[in-house]
């Protein structure tokens, strides 16, 4: 493996408090009940229609006075992007790792670019990540591999080299119709529909927490490096 490419939200970062905040503080403007921290987390993954479905069910998603709705939460979002998001704990050593060894990393996302950049910004991790594919960048987003594969051309190589780490089963889905490694992040805003059974995502690798993926990276990205660069010096 010769680079680790991220999901965005509930993989790499952590993104869910900023959505909490603003979508609790939708519930109270609205005047219902305050929609549960952890119900919005399993949710996050779908997407904004899905995160303001949980404030305005009653509302079609087609519905002119929802979809206001769902521009006003996202216009809210991008505003303060990262009031409580950073990176997942333990994330900012395995990226350091990478990098000290020049392991490429990036992101495959249907998180919409403008919103993604700025998160980017917001966390000094722009120059940092090689590559962000998002949906306008291709013609069909995950779970197809179209994404995929553009982001490993991208950065030079066969998608075969890159493994892919994902909370959805979107995710591993796209990762495994490329080729790549797959490996699920079950730390993450896991969907509630598919948390009974992680072995049906049927992902190369299932981790727990980021202290396990950075453990299956070295395994599978940096040993061989330093084993080929020994091998290198002997001969």
């Amino acid at each position: 493996m010769k680079a680790v490419l991220f999901d965005l939200d509930g993989t790499l970062i952590d993104t869910a408090a900023d959505f909490i905040r603003i979508l609790q503080d939708m519930c109270r403007e609205k005047g219902c009940a305050v929609v549960d921290a952890d119900l919005i987390r399993t949710q996050v993954s779908e997407g904004a229609r899905a995160m303001v479905k949980l404030v305005y069910p009653e509302l079609d998603a087609e519905d002119p006075v929802f979809l206001a709705h769902r521009q006003r939460f996202l216009d809210l979002y991008g505003a303060d992007i990262a009031v409580d998001t950073d990176l997942f704990d333990g994330m900012y050593p395995l990226l350091e790792e990478l990098e000290s060894h020049q392991v490429p990393w990036g992101i495959v996302t249907n998180k919409p670019r403008w919103l993604s950049e700025s998160l980017l910004q917001a966390l000094n991790l722009t120059a940092r990540c090689s590559v962000l594919v998002c949906p306008e960048d291709v013609s069909k987003t995950k779970p197809d591999p179209e994404p995929m594969y553009l982001a490993a051309k991208a950065i030079n190589l066969d998608a075969r080299d890159c493994i892919y780490v994902g909370d959805h089963p979107r995710d591993i889905d796209a990762g495994r119709h490329a080729d790549m490694y797959t490996i699920l992040a079950a730390y993450g805003y896991l969907p509630l529909q598919y948390k009974d059974d992680l072995t049906a995502w049927r992902a190369d690798c299932i981790v727990n927490n980021v202290e396990q993926l950075h453990q299956a990276v070295r395994q599978l990205v940096i040993a061989p490096l330093k084993a080929k660069t020994l091998t290198s010096e002997q001969l």
